[in-house]
């Protein structure tokens, strides 16, 4: 009985005297957490999707209560609202941003892709690009497995059954960037949203030649740089076979769109182009008048004066 009585004892000591060890460890090692960075999340919507760059919403909250400005850091979720409340907490003014919006950059609609092949495996846009060019003959364009729409955390996108090809619905989107990491081709990019969700882009990324190209698919760019030399803002550049529009010159004129030979260039949103007015034929008034001005009254003959006749006859002259 004694020597459990003193196990206990010993083993309690020896407990007490570790935890006081920690503690005072503890308090020596501690890391002082600024409050801010709970009230940061909590205004944060909690999405944790790292679009923002960071591995969570915690991870952002702790990145701008450190930084001296808002400069670089934005939640794409939340958007400018979500960081005008980040910055009344910090007393920092948030930073500007366009905001942005994913884009499919393909439209090989399965009746432009003639399929050459039948893909007997597992439905996965990145399984299948690791094994063969895909369904049809071209090596750049959607795959349409559909990796992008599991990405996507808020059903902004989808697979069109007609085309093979995903859409995004702008009002869902929030430019996270789930989708664009999860396509293995990159046809997906986050380009700005524009003015009522305006927008022009070379809705292809076939770097094939021109003939090439065009024979595995109607609607792919064949790199003839007509575009390039329409647009008066530089915002084009041709590289690689590959037409591509730079958002950030781009004025959206659509100059380009309407140079491009295969339909490549994409208008988006924008209100269907007015009619020419038929061109109104104007009567030949010329020809009418010459017809109907009375013609002028024909002058009187005038007959020779007679002319002195010298007589012939002897009798005559006599």
């Amino acid at each position: 009985m004694n020597l459990i009585l003193i196990a206990l004892i010993t083993l309690g000591v020896a407990g007490l005297l570790a935890a006081l060890i920690l503690y005072f460890v503890a308090q020596r090692f501690k890391v002082e957490e600024d409050p801010r960075i709970d009230e940061v999340v909590e205004v944060l919507p909690g999405a944790n999707c790292g679009g923002c760059g960071f591995a969570g919403c915690r991870a952002l909250a702790e990145a701008c209560v450190k930084a001296d400005s808002l400069d670089g850091l934005l939640c794409p979720v939340g958007g400018q609202d979500v960081m005008k409340q980040v910055g009344d907490i910090l007393g920092l003014a948030p930073a500007a941003a366009d905001p942005m919006v994913a884009v499919v950059r393909c439209n090989g609609t399965c009746q432009a892709r003639p399929r050459t092949s039948e893909y007997d495996g597992t439905r996965s846009c990145k399984i299948m690009n690791s094994l063969y060019v895909g369904e049809t003959g071209c090596a750049f364009g959607c795959l349409g497995c559909g990796d992008c729409v599991s990405a996507c955390q808020f059903g902004a996108i989808k697979i069109n059954v007609e085309t093979g090809l995903p859409e995004v619905d702008d009002d869902k989107c929030t430019s996270c960037g789930a989708c664009v990491k999860a396509c293995p081709r990159h046809i997906i990019e986050l380009r700005k949203k524009g003015p009522k969700n305006r927008r022009v882009f070379v809705q292809c990324v076939n770097k094939d030649k021109g003939a090439v190209a065009r024979k595995n698919c109607l609607n792919a760019c064949i790199g003839c740089g007509k575009c390039q030399k329409e647009c008066q803002f530089e915002a084009i550049t041709v590289e690689d076979n590959l037409a591509y529009i730079d958002w950030q010159k781009c004025r959206l004129c659509r100059k380009c769109a309407a140079a491009c030979p295969t339909g490549a260039i994409h208008e988006l949103n924008f209100p269907p182009k007015p009619a020419p007015k038929p061109v109104e034929e104007t009567p030949d008034t010329t020809a009418k008048t010459a017809q109907e001005a009375p013609k002028p009254a024909a002058e009187p003959k005038q007959e020779p004066a007679p002319q002195n006749v010298e007589p012939t006859n002897k009798e005559d002259k006599q």
